[in-house]
């Protein structure tokens, strides 16, 4: 992943100052659910990935926006595990006051429950979705010792071939698994952690093959040290124009990762206007806007009511094709 941005935190603030802050959002914006002014002190955004990954590091730009905005701190709390199912599930339980928001990753909601019970899967119906950010597109990588350049050559390649991915339930696991499907390719499927010791194997040719979020892939892209075939997104993916889309290849797979900001169901109305303005404020600012380019994220900035709708259909398109296609994401 390329720079990071340093997270500006406002700690502390007088109780003047706290009130000029209000007043420049429009007074006292909502109460929250015991009785007082929102914001009542921080207001946490949880992330249910690791520190320094994609998802972290979209969650630590928006919320040095969205303190500005709000006037009062926003810090960032890592509780990664189940590719984000913990996190979801415990920040959904909590009060809808607008303390407590959860970093979404669309697959959590549209792939994963393809891998998991009907019990373990994530629904949007617990909580109320603010605004939608960001899209980050997968592509699809081989190892230059390969020698393999486009999909044409892994269908007449004469070896035994090995595909990796950043996991079960993933993006990465869906998109190429359908296109290996569609292509009627034959090989072994080995899922890492993450993106990066799956980059990492491409790289050393442990697997020949895999599929990566571009972010993390563009760096040894533009060294030479693995070669970009396709890309996963319904267009051409603006940072590697020149690669094709796996769609102009004549394979079905639109498959990007989406991220929104969501808060535990049932906010009041003026409380959530409060804190989609502050998103909107914050994506509104250079700073942000620099991060998205130099980590190749594409501005999806869209409502809740559109994310949810999106992320519904893409969820019902997924199952459509795993079915279509007899792909089981599920582990055995």
């Amino acid at each position: 992943m390329s720079s990071r941005f340093t997270q500006r935190l406002l700690l502390s603030l007088t109780a003047a100052g706290a009130a000029l802050a209000l007043t420049a959002c429009g007074g006292n914006v909502g109460g929250n659910s015991s009785g007082g002014d929102f914001p009542n002190g921080p207001v946490t955004l949880t992330v249910g990935q690791a520190p320094g990954g994609s998802t972290d590091l979209i969650a630590r730009a928006a919320a040095e926006g969205m303190a500005d905005s709000l006037g009062v701190a926003v810090p960032v709390l890592n509780k990664p595990g189940a590719n984000g199912a913990l996190a979801t599930e415990e920040v959904a339980a909590m009060a809808p006051d607008g303390q407590n928001l959860i970093l979404l990753n669309a697959s959590l909601i549209t792939i994963t429950p393809l891998a998991v019970s009907e019990d373990e899967a994530v629904s949007l119906d617990e909580l109320d979705v603010l605004m939608g950010l960001s899209q980050d597109d997968y592509v699809m990588i081989a190892s230059t010792a390969s020698g393999v350049e486009s999909i044409e050559d892994i269908k007449n390649s004469d070896k035994k071939l090995s595909f990796g991915t950043t996991g079960v339930g993933t993006g990465s696991q869906l998109a190429q698994e359908l296109l290996l499907a569609q292509a009627d390719i034959e090989g072994t499927t080995v899922p890492f952690d993450s993106g990066s010791p799956a980059l990492t194997a491409v790289m050393g040719n442990q697997v020949q093959i895999s599929t990566v979020q571009l972010g993390e892939a563009k760096p040894q892209i533009d060294a030479g040290t693995v070669t970009p075939l396709v890309v996963f997104s319904s267009e051409r993916n603006e940072f590697l124009p020149d690669v094709p889309t796996a769609i102009e290849s004549g394979y079905e797979v639109p498959v990007s990762q989406f991220r929104a900001i969501a808060a535990p169901k049932g906010l009041d109305e003026a409380t959530k206007q409060a804190l989609v303005d502050s998103i909107q404020d914050a994506v509104a600012q250079d700073t942000y806007r620099s991060f998205n380019e130099q980590n190749l994220l594409t501005p999806h900035e869209i409502s809740g009511e559109e994310v949810v709708t999106e992320w519904t259909e893409l969820a019902q398109t997924y199952r459509t094709l795993t079915e279509e296609f007899d792909i089981s994401l599920a582990t055995e």
